[in-house]
């Protein structure tokens, strides 16, 4: 290689490499549509990290191998949101996951989190949510939620509290 095509390999490499961070960060946050919202999973398991901080807070939670649904989920009454989400239709479909053992619950942005007022979970207490993976639980155990189920109370994560 002379020196001409080293310098333009150089300055190639070096113009994509911005292209290739902002590749890897559009990646690590993904967008919701990326989601399978025709199976929602109702996660319930024990709290065995929590990270309480934006973008997103998590809650890695252990599923046990007994894991069901609830038989009287879709009864439940699910708190009004703005945006207006079929929280009976949800609750009816919910489904316990095929996959056990840890799964990453994502919520919503620490302002949603606030105005909702939820309780930062403590390590080995227990928690259950309604939210969403990845099509046939491909791509690892991470579930977007869409209702947290925390000390008694229920929490809608896609809009703020009416």
């Amino acid at each position: 290689m002379n020196r001409r095509q080293y310098l333009a390999a150089s300055l190639a490499s070096l113009s994509a490499a911005p292209l290739a961070w902002l590749t890897q960060r559009a990646y690590a946050h993904h967008g919701w549509n990326s989601f399978d919202e025709s199976r929602p999973l109702y996660i319930e398991g024990r709290v065995k990290a929590v990270k309480w901080q934006n973008p997103h807070a998590e809650i890695v939670v252990t599923v046990s191998a007994d894991a069901k649904v609830p038989a009287d989920l879709a009864q439940r009454k699910m708190p009004a949101q703005t945006i207006n989400v079929d929280a009976a239709k949800i609750l009816a479909a919910a489904s316990a996951p095929k996959r056990r053992g840890d799964w990453t619950l994502e919520l919503s942005p620490m302002v949603r989190i606030e105005a909702w007022k939820i309780p930062e979970p403590k390590v080995g207490e227990t928690v259950a949510a309604i939210g969403y993976t990845f099509k046939d639980e491909k791509g690892g155990s991470f579930t977007r939620v869409e209702y947290l189920l925390i000390r008694g109370q229920s929490y809608g994560l896609r809009s703020s509290p009416v």
